[in-house]
């Protein structure tokens, strides 16, 4: 006899979507299309100088990152919920991204960018550990890959809406708040309307994560004290490290997704500046390209999600890394601006279906009552080798003088992460029940 499902919440499912609209603001603007591309044009005054110093501080944070979600995962299975540490670093994010706003354009400030993005980034990312691993416990396991992906579309929608403001609100006006206080940006010192855009993030974010924190329910409190928390936290993580290879499919899935994560994600902390250096795009162009990039991705990523509960998350994850692939070589080739408009649009048409398919795979890998763990896992292997893409890129850039050579490292990781990911075997899809 079929077991009836829960009912399911559609106010928490779409709550649990907002927050990635609410999120994709501080990805959008502080680390790919304007705060690092201003940080590298206008704090250091040297694109290939900036791009390696912006390198290196996401080295930094991709290292503590890798240190910490496996942890604090493994600390929040064992002590039940996770909304108190969502919280506390969705706000530390808030904090890091309005601090920017006192960074101007002089390299002595370059120092205190640096501090502010690193810990904005490291809260961002296990914020993140926490918010992905309550997908399991808010849709049946039919659902993962179409709530997965409609999360990812709306966040690059949520992108693509912050994109809109920050160009005609902030880029683009004359005054902030089109002259609401009667002030001009001049008024508020060197490129006001540049560094008022990381106030804007703060604001986004902030608000719009609130709907998840009200009506997304929590893991029930396991009762334990603090302290035994992380004590058999740790323990658990230090054994789940040593049997690793036991879990099969989960740990083939780990190692694989962990290098096509680091090419998007290298791809997608670059390419801001990658356009403003190598095609020499202002601000307003820029901008004009990400939120069409942000159209492609959120579209592809909404496309896709029905494939994924259809076909499986291996056959999407598949068919997005040959198109990124395809797309990205010609992209390094280019030297018209409209190619790359083109090439770039078409690579970034599979970077959600990439993304949303991944975590509805480590979902449905994840062992009952690990799934926490297995999410930080996730972000420990993606950062393990997730600090090599951004070595790299600045090694190559710095190396050649060329942000292209930089870019062009990034190619490798699509080819290992596909050949890795053909090893991978995907549980059996959940049969559609006639109500579906």
């Amino acid at each position: 006899m079929r077991t009836a499902e829960p009912p399911i919440d559609r106010r928490a499912i779409a709550s649990w979507c907002l927050y990635d609209w609410a999120n994709s603001a501080y990805n959008t603007i502080i680390t790919t299309f304007v705060f690092a591309v201003y940080f590298a044009n206008g704090v250091i005054g040297d694109p290939v100088a900036g791009t390696a110093r912006w390198s290196a501080a996401m080295t930094v944070a991709g290292v503590a990152i890798a240190l910490l979600s496996p942890v604090l995962g493994a600390i929040a299975d064992r002590s039940g919920r996770r909304k108190p540490w969502m919280g506390f670093f969705t706000g530390l994010t808030v904090l890091g991204s309005a601090a920017l706003w006192w960074v101007e354009p002089d390299p002595s400030f370059a120092l205190f960018a640096l501090v502010c993005v690193v810990v904005a980034t490291v809260a961002f990312e296990l914020a993140n550990v926490f918010y992905n691993a309550t997908l399991p416990g808010l849709v049946p396991p039919r659902l993962l890959g179409r709530v997965s992906g409609w999360g990812w579309g709306v966040g690059y929608f949520g992108g693509l809406a912050c994109l809109v403001v920050a160009l005609f609100g902030f880029v683009k006006a004359e005054a902030p708040l089109f002259g609401l206080f009667g002030l001009a940006w001049s008024d508020w010192g060197p490129q006001a309307n540049i560094r008022a855009t990381a106030l804007l993030v703060a604001v986004w974010y902030g608000l719009f994560a609130l709907p998840y924190f009200l009506w997304v329910p929590d893991e029930p409190s396991s009762g334990r004290p603090l302290g035994q928390a992380v004590r058999e936290g740790i323990g658990m993580l230090g054994r789940t490290l040593r049997e690793a290879p036991r879990y099969g499919q989960a740990f083939r899935f780990l190692i694989a997704s962990a290098f096509y994560r680091d090419g998007i994600n290298t791809i997608t902390a670059f390419g801001g500046l990658f356009a403003a250096g190598s095609f020499g795009m202002s601000f307003e162009e820029i901008v004009l390209f990400a939120i069409a990039l942000n159209v492609v991705a959120g579209t592809g990523a909404v496309g896709f999600a029905w494939m994924d509960d259809r076909a499986g998350a291996k056959t999407v994850i598949l068919l997005a890394l040959a198109g990124m692939t395809a797309f990205g070589v010609p992209l390094l080739l280019a030297t018209d601006k409209a190619w790359f408009w083109i090439l770039a649009l078409g690579l970034g048409a599979f970077f959600g279906p990439a993304q949303a398919a991944g975590r509805s795979m480590m979902a449905r890998l994840a062992p009952p009552g690990m799934t926490t763990e297995m999410f930080g896992l996730y972000g420990l292997t993606g950062r393990f080798v997730g600090f090599f893409g951004p070595l790299l890129f600045g090694l190559a850039t710095e190396a050649f003088a060329s942000q292209r050579a930089g870019m062009a490292t990034v190619l490798a990781f699509f080819v290992v992460g596909f050949g890795l990911m053909l090893t991978v075997r995907e549980p059996a899809m959940p049969r559609r029940n006639a109500a579906s």
